[in-house]
């Protein structure tokens, strides 16, 4: 009988969502899957590992778990657990070293590191409100009764950008409301979501920090919201920005 091949994994679970990587023993990407677990948290992982066993029915897999719900989850199943900025920090000092300045966008918080050399990494976090993360576009989009890929179809066609509010969603809720009692385009209010979420987390957190001409972006929600790339990178003159999105292949 065959000896079965070891292949590394690793599952990230989110606070909405989970992503499942699996790596040949060379690095090469043999599977990857993202799904909004709803918080049927063990269905998505059985859902994800029944889509690996058609496609490697005899492998054996050396997991590894990271994200804000993955600890409870690693503790009752005896599986290893790293910490999701600890393991970003690693892969981007590795591969992108000239890299200074790493933001992971969640779908309720978002994380940024600082990194200064032969200095310990300076890690921030928005603790207190979903203002700038993946939940944030969410409940806009829901106020609009669209989902986000329409929010961002919308956004390609956008003429002007208005002022919201990022750092709270009620208070871009008013402001929004406020633009469709004056008929503003869907297109603009679009865009304007997308420019907010960009100045919340590309602004107002660094605080003053000056980056390297290139940055690192982990986004949940950047495989529907290109368009949030974008604004990013207009509004800020970051070109380019390395993005990791969870459907990536490289």
């Amino acid at each position: 009988m065959a000896q079965a091949t070891t292949f590394r994994a690793g599952l990230d679970i989110g606070s909405t969502t989970a992503k499942l990587v699996l790596l040949h023993q060379d690095g090469t990407v043999l599977f990857s899957e993202y799904q909004r677990h709803h918080a049927r948290v063990y269905d998505t992982i059985h859902s994800f590992f029944n889509q690996v066993k058609v496609q490697q029915p005899d492998c054996v897999i050396d997991l590894t778990l990271t994200g804000s719900a993955a600890l409870g989850v690693s503790n009752s199943l005896s599986l290893p657990f790293v910490q999701e900025m600890i393991a970003t920090h690693a892969i981007v000092g590795r591969q992108y070293p000239d890299i200074n300045t790493i933001m992971d966008i969640g779908g309720e918080d978002s994380k940024i590191i600082l990194l200064r050399e032969n200095r310990v990494p300076d890690i921030r976090m928005n603790g207190s409100c979903a203002g700038g993360t993946g939940s944030f576009i969410d409940q806009l989009a829901s106020l609009l009764g669209i989902t986000t890929f329409q929010l961002n179809d919308l956004a390609k066609n956008s003429q002007h950008i208005y002022p919201v509010a990022s750092r709270c969603g009620v208070f871009a809720k008013t402001d929004i409301q406020n633009m469709l009692s004056r008929n503003v385009s869907h297109a603009d209010i679009a865009a304007s979501v997308f420019h907010a979420v960009a100045v919340q987390c590309i602004i107002h957190w660094p605080g003053g920090w000056r980056s390297s001409p290139q940055w690192f972006c982990v986004a949940a929600f950047s495989p529907s919201c290109p368009s949030w790339s974008r604004q990013s990178c207009v509004f800020c003159n970051l070109s380019p920005v390395i993005w990791c999105s969870p459907n990536a292949r490289s």
